[in-house]
């Protein structure tokens, strides 16, 4: 049996206003960071994603130079995959989830893709963190995946 802390799991958070019926989104924001939740959750997506009429990844850095060239890999695999990507390395601004609401707001963004749970569930809990502001604060359908 795995131990709990192993189970993986995708969600797709549909904002209110969003029409149900159509179901397409057509701008994606990945928000990126190098870790093993996000490369699943863009791997969860890929169909949502080569049907988007524009992807956009972009990661929130405090230092956008060091963030470059992972963002470049991501960038390359989806090419790889058939999902031609726009990409952003954004100065952080305030908190990430500010920056990235900036971003998403900038782009139009249908749909955000992101990697849940990076950070201990203790950590989440006591500090905040981008999934639970993804799932509280953002207005936006989400699609996270863990």
């Amino acid at each position: 049996m795995r131990p709990a802390s192993r189970v993986s799991a995708t969600i797709l958070s549909i904002s209110a206003p969003f029409p149900a019926a159509t179901a397409r989104f057509s701008t994606i924001l990945v928000a990126w960071t190098d870790t093993r939740e996000c490369r699943r959750a863009i791997s969860d997506a890929l169909p949502m994603l080569r049907a988007a009429d524009r992807v956009v990844i972009a990661e929130v850095a405090i230092d956008p130079i060091d963030a470059r060239s992972p963002i470049d890999d991501a960038a390359a695999w989806l090419a790889r995959h058939g999902v031609d990507a726009d990409k952003v390395v954004a100065r952080m601004k305030g908190t990430s989830i500010d920056t990235l609401a900036a971003l998403a707001d900038e782009v139009e963004a249908d749909l955000v893709v992101a990697g849940a749970y990076g950070h201990s569930r203790i950590h989440e809990w006591a500090f905040g963190g981008v999934t639970r502001d993804l799932l509280l604060r953002d207005r936006r359908c989400t699609l996270l995946s863990h």
